[in-house]
């Protein structure tokens, strides 16, 4: 879920996602050169929204493996049997899925790029966690002409408990479609969790992630939209949270923009 730094901007959530090959590579590029210092530039911000995310568990609405420890190493032994397991997509370094660790049994990652893909296993592997546990993939869910990757399409892949993009959505050259293909892997009554920007005005300037942003936010109205036509409409929910950017790291002003958290479960 990395992210924003970029101009506020979802990190890695870049993905291709029906841009033409121009624009895919280059936000692969763009966040390949980012995913070496991506923690360390954004760590503040990173762990606010961490908080932010536990802070509403209840409100995602998962049955959730009981965890009080919110240790990512500390993870009790599920009930036996139970397990609830997350799709992290434009997954960064891996912010939705640290946040969720504690109360998951698994957590796959999926990003369009090798270099955050690498950075997100390297942080799971230093936590002691087992590939089993927390694990990135390199690949695209969202190519308009590929409908089912066959990277994809083990078992393992498919019947989330819930399905996460953080930060990513306004990357996406078609949104609609990114929630209808991660919808298409929830079980039934899983649930789609969105974090992202409020609607805004176009950033100014030459910021490098510029180019890779393809939405300026979403109104509520929008995603609940794209929620009820995907199937997941059911009990759809948004919270307003307030989190602080730093625009590029060092010294740079900080600055806040609305993020939403939006949530609903498969029909």
């Amino acid at each position: 879920m990395d992210g924003h730094g970029h101009d506020g901007h979802g990190h890695g959530h870049h993905h291709g996602h029906g841009h033409g090959h121009g624009a895919t590579e280059q936000n692969k590029e763009f966040f390949n050169n980012e995913a070496q210092t991506y923690d360390q530039k954004h760590g503040k911000t990173l762990d606010r929204i961490i908080e932010e995310i536990r802070a509403r568990l209840d409100f995602i609405g998962v049955d959730w493996v009981d965890d009080e420890s919110n240790g990512e190493s500390e993870k009790k032994p599920a009930a036996p049997g139970k397990q609830v397991r997350l799709l992290d997509y434009a997954c960064g370094t891996g912010v939705v899925s640290r946040a969720l660790a504690p109360y998951t049994t698994q957590c796959v990652g999926i990003d369009l790029s090798d270099g955050m893909v690498a950075a997100y296993n390297a942080r799971a592997s230093n936590q002691g966690l087992s590939e089993s546990e927390m694990h990135a993939y390199q690949g695209n869910l969202c190519d308009p002409n590929d409908p089912e990757p066959a990277a994809f399409a083990k078992p393992e892949f498919r019947d989330f408990d819930i399905a996460a993009i953080g930060l990513g959505l306004h990357h996406f050259d078609n949104p609609a479609l990114a929630i209808q293909r991660l919808v298409s892997r929830l079980k039934k009554g899983g649930v789609l969790l969105v974090l992202e920007f409020l609607s805004h005005e176009k950033p100014q300037g030459n910021h490098p992630a510029i180019p890779t942003i393809t939405h300026h936010g979403f109104s509520e109205s929008q995603m609940k939209k794209m929620y009820e036509d995907a199937g997941v409409g059911k009990d759809f929910a948004l919270q307003e949270v307030s989190v602080v950017f730093n625009r590029g790291g060092g010294n740079e002003p900080e600055w806040k923009r609305g993020i939403f958290i939006a949530r609903g479960s498969k029909l």
